[in-house]
């Protein structure tokens, strides 16, 4: 079952990825270098994350579901280095937004 999933780190930051192996404890491929950055040694020894399914289908295309994880890449920002860990698609800043915190949802 191919699904897109959301996980969120202690420090609120989150990444997006996908599973299309349906497995219970995959977390996904998140850069682990820039994840350690944020929490200091101390902090890494009682590390809690949460893991929400965002999107599934019984049955997708490997594209149907990479363009599904773009897609909640998007919307929850999770490609602003300030919000997430996902460095794809590529953030670029808009000074011009009138976007809030509040406006990203699940």
């Amino acid at each position: 079952m191919p699904a897109i999933h959301k996980i969120t780190y202690l420090n609120g930051k989150i990444y997006v990825g996908q599973d299309r192996t349906d497995t219970l404890t995959y977390f996904g491929s998140v850069n682990s270098q820039l994840v350690a950055a944020d929490f200091d040694p101390d902090q890494q020894f009682d590390f809690t994350i949460r893991k929400q399914i965002v999107w599934y289908r019984k049955e997708a295309s490997r594209t149907e579901t990479t363009q599904k994880e773009q897609e909640f890449i998007l919307k929850f920002q999770a490609n602003n280095p300030s919000v997430g860990y996902n460095r794809w698609p590529r953030y670029i800043h808009n000074s011009g937004s009138t976007k809030s915190d509040k406006d990203v949802g699940f």
